[in-house]
């Protein structure tokens, strides 16, 4: 995972476009004529050695011609040509490549390896082959091929499908709206969807992100910038192939990850509208305003189809609405009459902002003699600032383009019909749904599993050498069933009983666990059909589970109204961590037999094997928790969690504006929930951050200083930093925290552990050298750096 260098990608200053070329028809053509033509303000350079000039721009016979180093070049040339052309580019500085050509053939694909090959030396990025290309419209960079020019807007869009690019920027064109960045990713040799989420989670610019995709190539990967990308905002994925066997699969991820699956085309191009163009807050109600009962049954229904709640107003909203508009009919939907003028639309959502319990303002109209829509729109741009939840338009019939123009300019999405406009919102409320889901951090490995546990293990090696020994068709795994089975997952606060029971049984729900090649560990319940007809219902789930995210499987169950839910969900949480804690688990088959008032396991058989994939979501690493005394304080050092927010922010602001100044290096007065969130809610397996908490007398806990770690996807470098209330300083807590930060990136063999700090910040520097770091310069005479080998080896190659 790693955003390096992408940067020259989405900001460029200067792009080279290699095999620029006036051949009609030809690649070469194609990007120069879209480059060109699209508005971008840095230099630009045609690289082609059969012309000395192209549309005024002098062009370079070989790319060592350049005078500097191109932000990113464009390769237009055959494959054979790829590597070598990356090589020199490499050398010369230049960070990002695109590919736009396809690898057709075994010697095209070598042809990319040797490329891939050519730019690790130079930390230098490659998207494609066979890439559309990369737009960021607010520079006016269209570095690709794509078929029109794009407009600026606030939705990043980002796919595997060139054809699906083309079409869905020429629909946003057609319809005035725009996108932060478009980015299509081609055969992803090199940067590919996790990466671009991961940069996009912190673009200023990207409000929402739109993905489709048909595969994900490296789940880990994926999965941790999937769900920071979410915790930021919204990320809604299409998916084409319900049929395919693994959709389901897939569905889990998304909504593990804090993504909304859209299931058509139509789907995703209205959130380009409703994302895009708006900021609207995903309450979970809704008032509609309109002029017509008809209007009103019709939209009132698509909002019960789509599962979304209309508000329930309060007395005093009532009263204000018979006051102020007394042909009105108030209640909600609010009908303003067939003889409503365009006013009383902005007198209705002026009434209604105060009384937030109202939820988001959704007006839906058909044009009348008294309100036709243009006079209704700009009413509503006029009186958008009263929309406490943000606002929402449907228009029967649709506005002209100057209408539209306006209302977008004003952040006033807009729809044409009640059904769009509430599978929109629908979405929004989902997304704020899987945010929730989002905040959950599962524990993991406890610091130290029972003896019990222990000798379970030993006895799975000793079955696993027997049959290596045996050299049996499967030598590399063994089974527990029975009693042996049952001793491990008793541990884990599971009942094993025998299948004969006179009690009644509710459901038999099969629970399958499999090492899939992509997602690692992967749960599948199984459960029969509730009413006899129906299919058997299967949905897949991704450990670690807790009760949370057990009764969200949980809920989906069509037997879950029959009976209490906790049961199960011990039950579920309880198998998830047998499989986080005994990582020879590879394999698992069990029935979970729901009885009224318990749940029990029903002939459980643990495939072991000595080593399994990686799970593609990092538990909550409970083993880095301690609890200590310190200057007659009882502080317990630990990862930080989601729900840390709050106490985060108090830290903050338990800072000096100079303090805050010397660790952001930078004048920062607070943060804003975006931020902290990006802070407390990390993913475990590429970050880490230690916090010291205590815990006052009224059971409050206070952060007291935090300290971060983050690596290289090489895991050859980690950069540091430290922070502390500003009471705290002088105390040696800095030293107790950077000690276990060190402690912790030897452990996952992080070979260099480097940072930096103002020049003048002087204690900084000296707990830097206090606890081993050398300190270095840097390009900036105002900072300096700090360096740290983690190993001997390592140390003693770069003294």
């Amino acid at each position: 995972m790693t955003v390096r260098n992408l940067d020259a990608l989405f900001r460029p200053q200067s792009v080279a476009v290699i095999g620029a070329s006036k051949r009609a028809g030809s690649i070469g053509e194609m990007v120069w004529s879209r480059v060109l033509h699209g508005g971008f303000g840095g230099a630009l350079w045609p690289v082609n050695p059969k012309y000395d000039e192209l549309d005024g721009h002098r062009v370079m016979a070989d790319v060592g011609d350049l005078a500097e180093p191109a932000s990113v070049a464009l390769i237009c040339t055959p494959p054979a040509t790829w590597a070598a052309i990356v090589h020199r580019l490499g050398g010369m500085g230049t960070r990002a490549a695109i590919i736009v050509g396809e690898a057709r053939c075994d010697e095209d694909r070598t042809a990319v390896r040797h490329a891939l090959a050519a730019a690790k030396p130079h930390l230098l990025r490659i998207v494609g082959p066979a890439s559309l290309g990369v737009v960021t419209p607010a520079l006016g960079a269209h570095l690709g091929a794509p078929s029109c020019t794009v407009k600026a807007g606030g939705v990043a869009w980002v796919s595997q499908s060139n054809a699906l690019t083309n079409a869905v920027l020429g629909w946003a064109h057609a319809r005035g709206l725009g996108f932060s960045h478009a980015v299509a990713l081609g055969d992803e040799a090199d940067v590919d969807a996790g990466d671009v989420l991961d940069y996009l989670a912190s673009d200023p610019g990207t409000r929402a992100i739109l993905l489709e995709l048909d595969t994900v190539r490296a789940a880990r990967k994926f999965m941790s910038a999937a769900r920071a990308a979410a915790r930021n905002k919204p990320v809604l994925a299409l998916r084409p192939g319900r049929s395919d066997p693994v959709d389901a699969l897939y569905t889990a991820a998304f909504r593990r990850a804090g993504m909304v699956r859209v299931d058509t085309l139509d789907d995703l191009l209205d959130e380009i509208e409703t994302l895009g163009v708006g900021r609207v807050a995903a309450s979970d109600t809704a008032t509609l305003i309109t002029s017509d009962r008809g209007v009103a049954a019709l939209a009132s229904d698509a909002f019960a189809a789509s599962g979304d709640t209309l508000a329930r107003w309060p007395d005093d909203a009532t009263e204000a609405v018979v006051n102020a508009l007394p042909n009105a009919t108030p209640g909600n939907p609010l009908l303003l009459g067939d003889n409503a003028r365009p006013e009383h639309f902005g007198t209705a959502l002026e009434l209604l902002a105060t009384r937030r319990a109202t939820g988001t303002a959704f007006v839906v109209h058909a044009s009348t003699h008294s309100a036709p829509a243009a006079q209704v729109a700009k009413v509503l741009c006029a009186q958008q600032k009263f929309a406490y939840r943000g606002l929402l338009a449907c228009f029967f019939g649709g506005v002209d383009t100057a209408t539209r123009d306006a209302l977008h300019a004003h952040g006033i999405p807009v729809h044409t019909t009640p059904q769009r406009l509430a599978s929109a919102f629908a979405r929004l409320v989902d997304y704020r749904l899987g945010r929730e889901l989002l905040m959950q951090t599962p524990e993991g490995l406890s610091a130290r599993l029972p003896e019990s546990i222990d000798a379970a293990q030993a006895q799975a090696c000793a079955a696993l050498t027997a049959a290596e020994a045996g050299q049996v068709v499967d030598t590399t795994t063994a089974k527990l069933t029975g009693d042996d089975a049952a001793r491990l997952l008793g541990h884990f606060g599971l009942t094993v009983e025998p299948k004969e029971s006179a009690e009644r049984v509710i459901v038999d729900i099969a629970v399958e666990l499999h090492d899939d090649e992509n997602f690692g560990p992967v749960f599948r319940f199984t459960a029969p059909s509730a009413d006899g007809v129906s299919p058997p219902m299967r949905s897949y789930g991704l450990p670690p589970l807790n009760p949370v995210l057990a009764r969200d499987i949980v809920g989906r169950s069509p037997y879950a109204h029959l009976v209490p839910a906790e049961p199960s969900l011990v039950a579920l949480t309880g198998i998830s961590q047998a499989v986080c804690d005994v990582r020879e688990i590879v394999g698992l088959s069990l029935t979970m037999r729901v009885f009224q008032t318990r749940t029990v396991i029903v002939g459980p058989c643990v495939r072991l094997a000595r080593k399994r994939s990686r799970l593609a979501i990092v538990p909550y690493p409970r083993r880095f928790e301690e609890t200590l005394d310190w200057h007659g304080l009882r502080v317990t050092i630990r990862p930080i969690r989601p729900e840390d927010e709050a106490a985060h922010s108090e830290m903050v602001k338990g800072m000096t504006a100079d303090d805050l100044r010397l660790r952001f290096f930078g004048a920062v007065r607070s943060f804003d929930h975006s931020q902290l969130a990006r802070m407390t809610q990390i993913d475990y397996d590429r970050e880490m951050a230690l916090i010291a908490t205590i815990t006052d007398e009224h059971g409050s806990m206070h952060t007291l200083g935090v300290v971060r770690a983050i690596a290289d996807p090489d895991n050859e470098t980690a950069e540091f930093a430290v922070a502390l209330r500003s009471d705290q300083k002088g105390r040696k807590l800095g030293r107790l925290l950077m000690e276990r930060i060190i402690a912790y990136a030897r452990t996952r063999g992080t070979h260099w552990l480097v940072g930096e700090a103002l020049r003048e910040n002087t204690p900084m520097i000296r707990l830097a050298q206090a606890c081993g770091f050398t300190v270095t310069r840097t390009e900036d005479p105002g900072v300096v750096g700090f360096r740290m080998a983690l190993d001997e080896e390592v140390g003693d190659s770069r003294a």
